[in-house]
């Protein structure tokens, strides 16, 4: 009997625990597509009416209109959120697999990140055909670069998620504090409103947020006239990304058998 490689079980394994995964997320609540369907609108339609209330108008940010500017934003975001909290409890919520020697902590982590950004793919691109239809500027000007810059948010979440995932998983208040975090991470993250209009003093301190250059990096792709915030730069997000990873992936390896009796 031929022996399979290290690779074909993970990627058995994988495959078992994404059909799971995936199964759970999207048929065990009917309105579970609704919801992802409606979050965004509903926050979308809410952001327009405070902004018309307030200012009187929605039609352009500096470089682009405010509704696609406003839509980007939100859809990167909720990439790098959703990456970073769905891990946390995935540890906990496979813990019966691993009494099978093949799987690991790490591996519900991965498949959960990778089924999250699988989903808010798919309603990102639904966006953008409802888009064309409707006639909202959603096409990239630089599809190449609109790509890079999702999937670098997309990774960046992913980095988050096993940092974040291991956290909770040896010091189960953690969880709690970093969901609590995740919460003003909509305000300074520049999704809602332009850092432009931000003081100097305060934006030197938001820039430190990888999430706001990967947010303008992504608005700079879609819309050719658009000016990023000046310090923006890909280097320091992938910093980022590189240093939640292999902090991440560290703290899996290190504390993985506390991680399993759990």
């Amino acid at each position: 009997m031929k022996t399979r490689t290290s690779w074909q079980v993970t990627r058995s394994v994988w495959h078992a625990m994404f059909i799971r995964e995936a199964l759970a997320r999207t048929m065990a609540d009917r309105m579970a597509w609704f919801w992802m369907l409606f979050e965004p609108i509903a926050i979308i339609a809410i952001m327009v009416l405070m902004r018309t209330v307030v200012m009187g108008k929605v039609k352009h940010i500096d470089g682009a209109d405010f509704i696609p500017w406003l839509v980007t934003g939100l859809f990167g975001f909720h990439l790098v959120r959703e990456n970073l909290m769905r891990p946390i409890g995935a540890v906990d919520a496979n813990a019966a697999l691993f009494a099978y020697r093949q799987v690991k902590p790490v591996d519900p982590v991965f498949i959960r990140c990778y089924l999250e950004g699988m989903l808010r793919s798919f309603t990102f691109l639904l966006f953008i055909s409802a888009g064309i239809l409707l006639e909202i500027d959603l096409i990239p000007d630089e599809p190449l670069h609109a790509l890079f810059y999702w999937l670098s948010l997309w990774i960046l979440g992913m980095g988050a998620g096993l940092t974040a995932s291991a956290i909770a998983g040896l010091v189960p208040e953690m969880g709690k504090i970093i969901r609590l975090a995740s919460l003003p991470l909509l305000i300074i993250s520049g999704v809602i409103f332009p850092l432009n209009f931000i003081p100097h003093a305060v934006l030197d301190y938001l820039m430190w947020n990888p999430i706001v250059h990967g947010l303008e990096l992504l608005r700079g792709a879609f819309f050719a006239s658009y000016r990023p915030v000046t310090g923006t730069s890909v280097i320091y997000l992938w910093y980022w990304i590189l240093s939640f990873t292999v902090l991440g992936l560290a703290l899996h390896l290190r504390f993985e058998q506390r991680l399993k009796r759990r």
